[in-house]
């Protein structure tokens, strides 16, 4: 009996005190919480800074509040996958590090280099714990997620019968993809190698590496992936089949050029209007007229369509189910509920 009343007299006192759990909360300066791993402020807010334009003008206290609880949910999406990843023995390993890290080097000479990491408040150490997450998280949606995409003949004739319309050419049309630089970089828009031209003299510099590359053999699709500087880049510069007549609001030298070129052929850098260049690459050309199923170049694409619409399914799936695993607490939102939106103040 005295036991019991004992066990009654703590759960009123924790009652009372508002939750025992909550009395042993973390400190201001974690922001978030994932299965007992802590998110730091800090942590936050060095990504902040690497995706704000030091040279453009401050975001407001609402847009800088936004993009750090934006970047808070990537870590913390991050840390669930990299818990699963190290669960099944996916973690990147050194060599495969140290080889992604030579490759993000590779573009500049080392001065350059350590002076980007200063500009962005990375270190060596920094860079490369990132790319480990990355490469794990990678295999794990490799093995998780990619690997059970399968497209089959029944799936790719249901779309084109759906769609027969869409395969049927009005006009002629070019398949174009394209890397940007461009030396007044935008917040909102990121490439793998979060790699951006703050200047004229960078974006020269910049797109004359690319042209290197490119000259050497390098996937063109791949570089801009990593480089490229607008909205395209997450697909390879992927800028999908345009047809003749909207080249005609393009620059006429630019539109003189895309006639000219035969597919697989790679332009030269393009001036843009306003600063900055273009280069581009032809993948196909096609004449107008109906595309029958049998077609290759509809084949490819309906199975490209169906197979990025699958993994962007899975992936949004996969995530969903990893985070309802997990046992997360957002401080940093909880902060901003409580306060209105206001910023939480720096020590």
């Amino acid at each position: 009996m005295k036991r019991r009343i004992a066990i009654v007299a703590v759960v009123v006192a924790c009652a009372f005190a508002g939750s025992c759990k909550k009395a042993a909360g973390p400190g201001p300066d974690v922001w978030a919480v994932v299965d007992g791993k802590e998110i730091p402020r800090n942590e936050v807010e060095k990504y902040f800074r690497t995706r704000v334009n030091a040279q453009g003008p401050a975001p407001s206290q609402e847009e800088a509040l936004s993009l750090k609880l934006s970047i808070l949910d990537e870590l913390i999406n991050n840390e669930i996958l990299l818990e699963r990843a190290t669960k099944m023995n996916l973690i990147a390993t050194d060599a495969e590090v140290e080889e992604k890290f030579t490759e993000s080097k590779s573009p500049y000479t080392e001065e350059e280099f350590q002076k980007k990491l200063k500009d962005a408040g990375l270190t060596v150490d920094d860079l490369k714990s990132d790319i480990r997450r990355q490469l794990s998280i990678q295999k794990l949606l490799n093995r998780e997620v990619v690997a059970k995409i399968s497209i089959t003949d029944s799936d790719v004739a249901e779309l084109y019968t759906k769609n027969r319309a869409q395969f049927n050419v009005a006009e002629p049309q070019y398949h174009i993809l394209q890397i940007v630089v461009t030396p007044r970089p935008d917040p909102s828009v990121h490439n793998r190698k979060n790699d951006k031209a703050t200047n004229d003299a960078e974006a020269k510099r910049k797109v004359e590496l690319l042209e290197q590359k490119l000259a050497s053999g390098a996937d063109f699709s791949q570089l801009a992936m990593d480089y490229s500087e607008d909205s395209t880049a997450s697909t390879g510069g992927d800028l999908g089949f345009v047809p003749e007549s909207a080249l005609n609001q393009s620059d006429p030298a630019l539109k003189k050029m895309v006639l000219s070129m035969k597919p697989g052929e790679v332009t030269q850098p393009v001036g843009v209007k306003g600063g900055g260049y273009r280069i581009l690459k032809l993948l196909a050309k096609e004449a107008a007229g109906q595309r029958g199923i049998s077609d290759p170049q509809v084949q490819q694409s309906i199975r490209d369509m169906l197979r990025n619409r699958k993994e962007q399914l899975l992936r949004a799936a996969y995530m969903d189910d990893a985070r309802d695993n997990a046992h997360v607490t957002n401080y940093l939102a909880q902060q901003v509920i409580e306060s209105a939106g206001k910023l939480p103040a720096s020590d």
